[in-house]
């Protein structure tokens, strides 16, 4: 992509019911690969605590370590549609925290929209971000930052009396200033009826095909992460085997002294080496 992609190419996108390709990656090498394809956006998600760090949820991950990869995420990818993650505090504890740490992400990272998981509790969070010249994506359904309240994540909106919530609340975001929304883990129903009814673009993360674009994190596309995966992903490589094959292979030409072989290696200019042993007196 040679001109970078703006907000309004993704509400034009959403008029011209032309889908939005959006992906969640974490550094500098990925971004660059994403950056030669036809994705439009990357969503710099706090799941990088859990993919890049290790840990079993979003929790750990602070403002510092999230405006520094999403920096890196920039640099490699400089014409995408870049949003960033408001990880866990960073906007809860007071508004004016909210607008700073979402303007950190503005001019450390060079980002175009932060990301706010939101309940109805954070409206006045949504509005004041957006009053303040920050595009904001209300981020509705499943929340990974509550898991300490839920326990357990489980679709969203799979009842009736569920799903009127869920879509008032999305009526609520976009009232409130919310220029885009990702929906979670909700019935494709509901998030159906969302998209239809929202002026805004809306990216599924498990919500079924009929959002205004799709998101999945980069490690469950390539087929990096082992073990069991959300319902929803769906893998287009399987770059674990791959990897750990390469892995091996590396192991096993180190320990046969196959590699580094002459062309692995830099070498002297011809002659230097016996003027070296001379100097050495060898």
């Amino acid at each position: 992509m040679e001109t970078r992609i703006t907000i309004s190419d993704l509400f034009e996108a959403k008029r011209s019911n032309r889908k939005i390709a959006a992906i969640s990656c974490y550094d500098f090498t990925a971004a660059r690969l994403v950056s030669q394809t036809d994705i439009e956006m990357i969503i710099v998600g706090d799941s990088a605590s859990q993919l890049v760090l290790g840990y079993d949820s979003t929790m750990p991950v602070t403002m510092d370590f999230m405006t520094a990869i999403t920096a890196a995420v920039r640099r490699g990818a400089p014409n995408v549609f870049l949003v960033a993650d408001m990880p866990f505090l960073s906007y809860q504890v007071t508004i004016p925290d909210a607008i700073r740490n979402a303007g950190r992400f503005i001019t450390e990272s060079g980002v175009q929209m932060v990301k706010i998981e939101a309940t109805s509790a954070q409206l006045d969070v949504i509005k004041a971000v957006s009053d303040a010249g920050i595009a904001v994506m209300a981020h509705i359904g499943i929340r990974p930052q509550s898991i300490s309240k839920v326990g357990r994540f489980k679709a969203e909106a799979t009842t009736a009396e569920m799903a009127a919530q869920l879509i008032n609340l999305a009526d609520l975001m976009v009232r409130a200033g919310a220029g885009s929304l990702l929906l979670e883990g909700a019935a494709a129903e509901v998030a159906q009826i969302i998209t239809q009814r929202s002026e805004v673009p809306v990216i599924s993360c498990g919500s079924g095909p009929c959002c205004d674009g799709q998101v999945l994190v980069a490690p469950d596309v390539l087929g990096l992460t082992q073990g069991p995966s959300p319902k929803f992903a769906k893998s287009y490589e399987n770059l674990a085997e791959r990897t750990l094959k390469a892995f091996q292979d590396y192991s096993r030409e180190i320990k046969s002294n196959e590699y580094p072989d002459n062309d692995h290696s830099y070498h002297m200019k011809p002659g230097e080496v016996d003027k070296l042993k001379k100097i050495l007196q060898l």
